[in-house]
């Protein structure tokens, strides 16, 4: 009885259950992880209005500051009771900016401060973040709300 010569130079690990398992595990971040989220708290519920509408473009360099119904400010993940702990917070921010932008060309005025004020928030603390930007120099200033539906009457 011959038997035939084999290959062993061919043999080798079964590549195809790791491979399904990295896809699935792809597959699986790509559901979980919601980006739009990143710049978000749930503390704060966005007012409804008829004018809201996503910006055209994305800001180049945004700074998102969140205002509760309860008067509290929070940046950068930490939550701030006055408007003095909130200046403090972007003081330090607007040097480190100050200090990036000399070395990369750039400048104060490329900033975008985006407010998220919730929709039972004063609008007198809204007005105050806005002036409190203005003396740190900030120039640009986009408020956020939520799109309403627009109910339209049909003429049949």
């Amino acid at each position: 009885m011959r038997f035939a010569k084999r290959d062993d130079a061919a043999v080798g690990p079964d590549m195809t259950p790791m491979i399904d398992m990295t896809f699935q595990l792809i597959a699986f971040f790509m559901f979980t992880i919601n980006f739009s989220d990143t710049e978000q708290d749930q503390r704060v519920t966005l007012p409804a209005s008829e004018l809201a509408k996503p910006p055209d473009a994305p800001y180049d360099h945004p700074l998102t500051v969140h205002l509760t119904k309860d008067g509290q400010y929070i940046y950068g993940g930490d939550a701030y009771g006055s408007l003095d702990e909130l200046r403090s917070a972007l003081l330090r921010e607007k040097q480190i900016i100050d200090r990036f932008a000399k070395t990369n060309n750039e400048k104060l005025s490329d900033v975008t401060i985006v407010i998220r004020a919730d929709e039972d928030a004063r609008t007198g603390q809204v007005q105050e973040i806005i002036k409190l930007c203005q003396e740190l120099q900030f120039e640009r200033f986009a408020l956020r709300g939520k799109q309403a539906e627009v109910h339209r009457i049909r003429s049949d």
